[in-house]
């Protein structure tokens, strides 16, 4: 049974306990010794785990998604939580692991969210934008309902690509309260489809572990098996080219910058709008992600993604619009007359 989470370990503490392995490879040190270099996690975040002196048997045992374990030291580099491992061992059936402890999923039931978004297909009023949604989403239904975003960062975690994609139509569906000009049947299809090829571009179990980018995946990625999906599909139905080049465009631009993927920025309004609802639901989830372990008034470990920030969280109650001090006392409010 699992009694020490990542999220409470600290420098210098001493460890053993279970973890489940996210990645794993086998590398050489200056002296020609074979170490794992690998991050384990639990269901409160993940740290980077190396074995030095690494025998056969253990590189041999290790594997993506498998629970080992580990006994090691907590040490701190560049900011970040290390465990530097002494032993590995496998788990035994005496250990009564419970999976749930290691596997981080959406907030949100799977069966739930795709209910939501089959309802935001049905808003789509061009039936050939319609029609073909329909049809990708027929294809990629049962892997849908477990596969994360990313292999690490924003959304990953069980069914994360449902859950990122259910947000995004929800803020989108408010901004279209506010900006009438906003084609909604273009928005909601460039939400819907602009990360689908995502489930194609990595190899993930059923519990949202990937192991690793297929070979398409790490030689296009998802935008361009995207475009090729959307191509495919428009010419296989006889879509409108004018629609399926617009779809692909809002693929091809999502990422704004050539560096991340995108050879084209977005160049009418609701290819700009996707992008920067997709910006908006990473950051969101990453600013959750890190503070959520963290108590009021203090600060994060540096956040890689956020451009190595630490996030602070509040004394201020967001619930209930009151401040903490730091001994945990609401302070009044003052009522308006």
């Amino acid at each position: 049974m699992k009694k020490v989470f990542i999220s409470s370990l600290s420098e210098g503490d001493k460890v053993e306990d279970f973890f489940m392995i996210k990645s794993t490879d086998t590398k050489t040190d200056k002296n020609g010794n074979y170490y794992l270099d690998m991050v384990v996690g639990d269901n409160t975040g993940e740290m980077i785990c190396r074995k030095f002196r690494a025998i056969s048997e253990e590189i041999e045992m290790i594997s993506v998604g498998d629970i080992f374990k580990i006994k090691g030291v907590v040490k701190e580099y560049n900011s970040n939580k290390n465990l530097n491992a002494v032993s590995i061992e496998a788990v035994m059936d005496s250990d009564e692991v419970n999976i749930y402890d290691f596997v981080s999923a959406a907030p949100v039931n799977p069966e739930e969210m795709l209910e939501i978004i089959k309802g935001y297909i049905k808003k789509i009023n061009n039936k050939e934008i319609k029609n073909i949604v329909i049809e990708i989403y027929k294809l990629h239904k049962e892997k849908l309902m477990y596969y994360p975003a990313a292999k690490s960062n924003h959304h990953s975690v069980k069914s994360g690509l449902l859950y990122h994609m259910l947000r995004m139509l929800q803020s989108a569906e408010a901004l279209g309260t506010v900006y009438k000009n906003v084609n909604m049947d273009l928005l909601y299809a460039g939400i819907l489809l602009h990360d689908i090829c995502k489930i194609e571009e990595m190899e993930s179990n059923n519990i949202g572990i990937v192991s690793d980018y297929t070979m398409e995946g790490k030689l296009l990625g998802h935008i361009i098996m995207g475009i090729k999906l959307i191509e495919r599909t428009a010419e296989k139905m006889g879509i409108d080219p004018e629609i399926s080049i617009m779809l692909e465009h809002m693929l091809l631009s999502h990422h704004y910058y050539a560096d991340f993927g995108s050879p084209k920025k977005p160049m009418f309004l609701e290819a700009e709008l996707l992008h920067y609802i997709d910006m908006i639901d990473a950051r969101v989830y990453d600013f959750e992600n890190a503070s959520e372990n963290v108590k009021p008034g203090e600060f994060s470990d540096k956040i890689w993604v956020l451009d190595n920030r630490n996030v602070y969280n509040s004394i201020f109650d967001k619930n209930t619009g009151t401040l903490s001090n730091r001994s945990g006392k609401k302070q009044e409010q003052l009522k308006l007359e």
